[in-house]
């Protein structure tokens, strides 16, 4: 292939239109209803990939004593109340894997915490043993897009957890996020590379750059692992920090998102899951067309 094209082309479903009209030869991210849509339509050919990204919400009140947040009951009632299984069948047509933590599985050193059922009966029941029977107002869920946590406010308003969402612009959520000043809840993802230790050291430990809070122990394994030399110990002890992440509910894990794209009847060789973790046509030097 000796020309390429990139075009960047905002609205979803316009990148499918180019996708079916010949337009384009790759079109990337297309979710939901589009992407079944791609799936119907004959010569186009659905390519979902595994990028290194999580979602989660953020309980940044956790350590707040009179907020609702405090309570580990009502932090795991958020945990839930969520229907992980039916997010990633609407949004990414099953592709998406369900989380358990904020640290992707495949990062070096990540935990594998048991995964949360859906169940709303005992959300309900927590959130009554916390003091909140008929549940309770939470205010905002700040998020700089709408796909997913859209469904997150429903679950949680079917509990008793009277949330809103709040989508902002990207650039002002990430402001607000890092200088702290968003409250209640947060949705975060991250497609950062690295291991547990860099996810950890931005989104759990005290001063982290995205970390609302911390805990003085998880502070000071974390600073342990930094200075051990030997792999296994340093597991061990990321390990450890993951467990506590995991018992204290700091956060509630979504998903890990699949990434889908479509592809043309001219296009031999995508690109698509050659380089792990990466989610797009790469590299440039092995994509190929069809000889015609």
């Amino acid at each position: 292939m000796k020309r390429l094209v990139l075009k960047a082309v905002p609205d979803e479903a316009t990148r499918l239109a180019m996708l079916k009209r010949g337009e384009a030869d790759i079109a990337y991210s297309i979710r939901s209803a589009l992407a079944e849509e791609l799936q119907r339509t004959p010569g186009l050919t659905l390519k979902p990939t595994s990028p290194t990204f999580t979602e989660w919400l953020v309980f940044t009140e956790q350590w707040e004593p009179k907020s609702p947040w405090a309570d580990r009951r009502v932090r795991r009632a958020v945990n839930l109340a969520v229907d992980r299984k039916s997010i990633s069948d609407a949004e990414y047509l099953g592709f998406a894997k369900i989380s358990s933590g904020i640290i992707p599985r495949d990062f070096e050193f990540s935990w594998a915490a048991p995964p949360y059922p859906y169940d709303p009966a005992t959300a309900r029941q927590l959130l009554a043993e916390a003091g909140y029977p008929r549940g309770f107002d939470a205010g905002d869920v700040f998020s700089d897009n709408v796909y997913v946590p859209e469904a997150i406010v429903n679950y949680l308003q079917a509990v008793g957890i009277r949330a809103r969402l709040r989508p902002l612009e990207r650039a002002a959520f990430y402001k607000a996020d890092q200088e702290k000043k968003l409250r209640g809840l947060v949705r975060v993802g991250s497609a950062a590379f690295g291991n547990a230790a860099t996810r950890i050291e931005a989104f759990v430990v005290s001063g982290g750059i995205r970390a609302y809070g911390g805990y003085p122990d998880i502070d000071g394994l974390y600073r342990e692992q930094a200075g051990e030399l030997d792999p296994k110990k340093r597991e061990a002890i990321l390990h450890r920090i993951q467990q506590l992440m995991h018992e204290r509910v700091m956060f509630a894990p979504i998903i890990e998102p699949a990434f889908l794209s479509g592809q043309g009847p001219r296009v031999g060789e995508s690109g698509f899951g050659r380089i792990v973790g990466a989610p797009y046509s790469l590299p440039y030097e092995d994509l190929t067309l069809r000889a015609r």
